[in-house]
């Protein structure tokens, strides 16, 4: 088979694991030179299924923001995929444990900007020029890789392990406020089980933005206004389980939960 057609297969075969909710083997396994941008190749067939389908694209998310999960997977690099509109709830939704292979859960913070970015020189300052607020944020991290065996080309393929994002209502401008100096915590039923601070997220949460930003550029994208983006775990993910609510505490920014259910 061609390189075209490799890609097309397995983009299939991540968007039949979605549907199905039965994982399927690294995609690495059978390609094992694969890597950044063959991960791209696969993950843009399965957007475009996503899309043609009638789902709509709200931002971006990034992954691998932080250093102990690039030591991980042996990057130096975040990642990122969309977020799509059905991927997004609001602050108290229950989420069903059933509609996710493998799910782990996760604290942002997410930005929601008020006017257009674009690269290829976007910077931490113009991030902040157009960014409406901050919203606090728990993110539903997933692998349709089983037992989350994965390199960096499957996670990127399998959109980023996204599953859903869950978003406080309120918006918080940014006025003086230093995104890398936000405090979280995090707690399961009432018990606090993670802490984290901006910082995790790429050392600066505008930082990697602009990242996102400027590699965006580089495949032809931008982001328009009204754009959500989840900028990077400020934690270690902790495994879900039905009957169990989340919630996480941010400094300035408010607090929000997440129930999940069967």
């Amino acid at each position: 088979m061609t390189l075209i057609e490799d890609i097309d297969r397995c983009a299939e075969a991540l968007y039949e694991a979605r549907v199905s909710g039965n994982p399927i083997p690294p995609l690495t396994a059978q390609f094992p030179d694969w890597t950044v941008p063959e991960g791209y190749a696969v993950q843009q067939r399965v957007v475009e299924r996503l899309v043609a389908e009638g789902d709509r694209i709200v931002g971006y998310k990034l992954g691998l923001t932080s250093a102990p999960m690039q030591e991980l997977l042996k990057v130096d690099q975040p990642d990122f995929s969309p977020i799509f509109a059905s991927g997004v709830f609001n602050d108290g939704a229950s989420l069903s444990v059933a509609d996710f292979i493998a799910p782990r859960v996760e604290a942002e913070i997410a930005l929601v900007l008020a006017d257009d970015l674009s690269g290829p020189d976007c910077t931490p300052a113009k991030v902040a020029a157009a960014t409406e607020g901050l919203v606090a944020a728990i993110e539903i991290v997933d692998s349709r890789i089983a037992d989350w065996k994965i390199t960096i080309a499957d996670t990127i393929a399998d959109l980023a392990s996204g599953g859903a994002i869950a978003l406080a209502s309120q918006v918080v401008p940014l006025a003086d406020m230093d995104p890398r100096l936000i405090g979280m915590v995090f707690s399961q039923d009432g018990q606090m089980v993670a802490t984290g601070a901006g910082a995790a997220a790429l050392g600066d949460p505008l930082a990697a933005v602009s990242w996102l930003v400027n590699t965006l550029h580089g495949l032809g994208g931008s982001l328009p206004a009204g754009s959500i983006v989840m900028t990077g775990a400020l934690h270690a993910m902790q495994p879900i389980a039905p009957d169990q609510t989340w919630t996480a505490e941010f400094d300035r920014l408010g607090a929000l939960s997440l129930r999940t259910t069967d």
